[in-house]
């Protein structure tokens, strides 16, 4: 009896240790998805999946997945760190997400919730359908984001949405190289609950066009924002409230209703364009902006509405 128990003992250990060898090994540090691939495959390179979805769950965390060639791939959640790329070259990788959001950020559920780092890059997020997508980009928990060599369009909320309760994490957002465009709401939407909690938002030379607005800070929002263009917004090219704070360089800001609104908070700009927008190329209607004096604010409908900036100015 005791030689019997000693075999299934054996046995178990054996068939347990199959198991998760195979667990492993399904779990590629590269996946990738094709066109014309199938989600029951293995999502290699000879046999790639049909969908984002589908190679999340055998890709290993802090992976990456790639595309092979064009394609829609579907919207994702992701709740572990990875990099999704729409691979330049091979060709660019759509999403297209009509009524839903497009890429989903949220490790709230995992044991170690606000630590996931994700990359997105070279990618085409599509809200367009009869009903808009809500935002193309919802980072609601994780570490870190970046978008790179992205086209972001179509949607109702915001093209990316920074909302955090997690008063224990102070995510960042990292957006490069990246067009936002025909947004009914915000190109970017920066916000926290968290007492004492920062939403940090980067911006590099990337564009914003026809949007309500173009970058949105509120509470606990703080953002740089550098060599982008802003145009063609029905709101503001920059607005920040709830105490948010920005840096704000070497940007251009032409044809919107207005250049920076000033709700409530702090902004430092230097050499900046803002020119030709219909209201106002700075309006002040609570927070301070304060100029380094190389800024060109000319040709607005009134070019500083509200007050006066702060610092040495220069028109």
């Amino acid at each position: 009896m005791s030689k019997l128990r000693l075999s299934f003992h054996a046995l178990a250990l054996v068939i347990c240790t199959l198991v998760f060898t195979s667990m492993a090994q399904a779990q590629a540090t590269r996946t990738w998805v094709s066109g014309v691939g199938d989600d029951v495959n293995p999502c290699s390179r000879t046999a790639p999946c049909k969908t984002f979805a589908g190679a999340i769950s055998k890709t290993a965390a802090g992976g990456e997945i790639d595309a092979l060639d064009p394609g829609g791939f579907g919207a994702v959640t992701l709740t572990k760190s990875i990099v999704i790329d729409g691979t330049e070259g091979a060709g660019f990788g759509s999403i297209l997400a009509s009524a839903t959001n497009g890429v989903n950020v949220n490790d709230s559920a995992t044991a170690t919730p606000g630590t996931i780092v994700v990359a997105l890059r070279n990618l085409s997020i599509n809200g367009a359908g009869t009903t808009l997508g809500i935002n193309g980009v919802n980072f609601i928990s994780g570490k870190s984001v970046s978008v790179e060599d992205c086209v972001i369009m179509n949607f109702s909320n915001a093209g990316i949405n920074v909302n955090f309760t997690n008063a224990s994490v102070s995510p960042q957002l990292n957006v490069r190289d990246t067009i936002i465009r025909s947004i009914t709401g915000d190109g970017i939407r920066a916000t926290t609950t968290g007492a004492g909690q920062t939403a940090s938002v980067s911006v590099e030379r990337s564009s914003f066009v026809k949007n309500g607005n173009g970058l949105h800070l509120l509470a606990g929002g703080r953002a740089v924002a550098v060599n982008s263009l802003f145009t063609y917004h029905t709101g503001s090219a920059v607005v920040f409230e709830g105490g948010a704070e920005c840096i704000i360089a070497d940007n251009t800001m032409h044809s919107n209703v207005n250049g920076i609104a000033a709700v409530s908070g702090q902004a430092r700009i230097s050499n900046n364009n803002i020119v030709r927008n219909t209201g106002s190329g700075v309006a002040l209607t609570g927070g301070t902006v304060s100029s380094f004096g190389d800024n060109k604010i000319v040709e607005n409908g009134t070019n500083v509405s509200g007050g006066a900036l702060g610092g040495s100015t220069k028109s």
